[in-house]
């Protein structure tokens, strides 16, 4: 994951870079929790890991979502806008159904800190949950909203409305996104990193033209500031601190759901699922569950896949050149925890650490910094 040693930020330069607006450091992965991939994983307080007999009452956990038993178009109709087909990675919405039914209960509160199109958000409230989301693009704000509006249109939330709002900004920014209304208030976090080339966009055909493929990118290229564009390695730092700052939001125990796939680059296997692996233990999360949600159709004997026209044209001109690939049948589902118990005493410099941020002494450090440096850059001037 990292081409060399890494050396831990201190406790000092830990506060000091966490309180700087719109500067933040690159957080590397240890080569150590890469390492400990290989360990035993976590014992944890379910019934299958201590022991316990299961209730009546509770369902059985399945490692193997059957997500795809519809098409994706069938599971988005009448429920989406139109504008939501150009997004170039939308999650099935049968994944996000599967796990807020799961890990949640009616009332509580979903979060999904890359909404995009707001799928998280529609398929929580559609089932009695209240929800959150924030997104970096301007474009995709006002889609997952309408989305949210084409529900109350539809009577969810009857006389009493929806309970869900979408903030625009950088997920890396969570904490100073989102109010503290929301602290410590989240069941579950159903979200995923932008991943996977081969697997985006939607084609054309046009006379003399040949195949043309559209809404395949994540808005501007140039933009260093989406996560897409700014290379694998500085997306796993960004996207650890991201889940890092999930802790602040989510209730002791509180749940996060990680849809992810592995995928090639220049005929090399990403195995992007252990890093997020690896990411979520750098912050501070503790790992429950890898599952997968099918993408493909399990028919009575066989899967039936569902790829799309790039993924097949993608296999097709890897076994032409001698790999033998096949479609695409299913994403990882990783699931973390937070601790049982919140741990007292947490500070500003936990943040990079993946450490609760008590969201009041953080922006309090913020401003303080902040009129610091002001007074010192008049005093220069002076």
């Amino acid at each position: 994951m990292t081409h060399d040693a890494i050396r831990q930020p201190t406790a000092e330069s830990s506060a000091s870079a966490a309180a700087a607006v719109g500067d933040e450091p690159t957080q590397r992965i240890p080569r150590a929790l890469i390492a400990a991939l290989d360990t035993p994983p976590t014992t944890v307080d379910n019934s299958v890991d201590s022991g316990k007999q299961k209730t009546a009452a509770e369902q059985p956990a399945v490692s193997v979502w059957t997500t795809a038993q519809s098409s994706p178009a069938a599971q988005r109709k009448d429920k989406y806008t139109p504008e939501s087909t150009a997004h170039p990675a939308k999650m099935l919405p049968e994944v996000v159904r599967h796990a807020v039914t799961h890990y949640t209960k009616p009332g509580e509160l979903v979060l999904d800190p890359m909404c995009g199109i707001g799928t998280t958000l529609v398929e929580a409230v559609r089932l009695g949950r209240r929800a959150v989301g924030v997104e970096y693009e301007p474009h995709w704000v006002e889609v997952a909203n309408a989305n949210l509006d084409v529900a109350r249109e539809q009577g969810v939330g009857g006389e009493e409305g929806i309970d869900a709002r979408v903030y625009h900004g950088d997920a890396r920014q969570l904490v100073t996104l989102l109010p503290p209304e929301y602290v410590g208030q989240a069941a579950l976090v159903v979200t995923s990193p932008p991943y996977g080339p081969s697997t985006h966009g939607q084609v054309s055909v046009a006379p003399g033209a040949g195949v043309q493929k559209y809404h395949h990118l994540y808005g501007n290229t140039l933009d260093r500031g989406n996560l897409a564009n700014i290379g694998h390695h500085r997306l796993l730092a960004g996207f650890t601190r991201i889940l890092a700052a999930l802790r602040t939001f989510l209730k002791p125990g509180g749940h996060i759901a990680i849809t992810i796939r592995p995928w090639r680059e220049h005929a090399e296997l990403i195995d992007l699922p252990s890093q997020i692996l690896a990411c979520g233990r750098a912050a501070g999360l503790i790992p429950v569950e890898r599952n997968v949600a099918l993408l493909a159709r399990a028919a009575e004997t066989d899967l039936v896949a569902r790829g799309s026209f790039f993924q097949r044209d993608f296999i097709r001109k890897q076994r032409e050149a001698g790999l033998p690939l096949h479609l695409i049948a299913h994403e990882d589902v990783l699931v973390f925890r937070t601790a049982l118990h919140k741990s007292a005493g947490r500070t500003t410099a936990d943040t990079l650490t993946g450490d609760v941020v008590d969201l009041r002494q953080y922006r309090s450090a913020r401003s303080a910094v902040a009129a610091r440096d002001g007074a010192g850059e008049r005093g220069q001037a002076a």
